[in-house]
């Protein structure tokens, strides 16, 4: 089972889940072959709140050019997919074969193979390579929190302004939360999404 926002009582979490948006047949079918086969890792997968806000603000924002640090087995990058432009384009960073070639599967059940560049290796040196100027619609970084100043060091100034970057799982990192709160190039929401989602958009 994909995670979710356990720090809210199980009434609300409940009641705020079943009255969005749930998740379709394709993404049942990754959510339990995730569980199957990566049974240690399956907290790693974003809730199904989570996915079904990612798919929402990429169709607001008529993505067309967007990174994901951290893919695992694909069912964020599916979402960010489903709701970017039909010509857009998903960079997805991962160091793991094992778990992005689950990704890959559903990347193609899903239609979307074409229009996601899967990147193996450390995402801090894929990012440094991206092209420089702010081009950039969306990001996403749901990856280990000790690379975490990194990542946003890269992505923020390749967002174009009013691009949005978002990272999953900061509740409880409270540096880097304090470190992104003075960064004056944005402005910023943290959400008691997931374990907390924050929401930065560029000015």
């Amino acid at each position: 089972m994909a995670s979710g926002s356990e720090h809210l009582s199980p009434g609300l979490s409940g009641y705020l889940t079943g009255h969005s948006t749930p998740p379709d047949d394709l993404l049942r079918e990754l959510i339990a072959e995730t569980a199957e086969r990566f049974p240690d890792r399956v907290r790693m997968q974003i809730g199904q709140e989570q996915g079904t806000f990612l798919t929402t603000l990429a169709g607001l924002m008529g993505a067309c050019h967007a990174v994901e640090v951290g893919t695992f087995t694909g069912y964020s990058s599916i979402c960010l997919a489903r709701g970017m432009a039909a010509d857009g384009r998903l960079i997805c960073c991962d160091i793991s074969e094992e778990w992005t070639s689950l990704a890959r599967a559903y990347w193609q059940k899903a239609g979307l193979a074409d229009r996601i560049d899967l990147r193996l290796g450390p995402a801090l040196d894929t990012l440094r390579a991206l092209p420089g100027g702010a081009w950039l619609d969306l990001a996403f970084i749901d990856a280990d929190r000790a690379g975490l100043v990194g990542y946003w060091d890269e992505i923020v100034p390749r967002l174009r302004p009013g691009g949005v970057v978002l990272v999953d799982n900061v509740l409880a990192i409270r540096q880097f939360n304090e470190l992104v709160l003075a960064d004056d190039r944005v402005v910023l929401a943290l959400l008691p999404v997931g374990d907390g989602l924050t929401v930065a958009r560029r000015q």
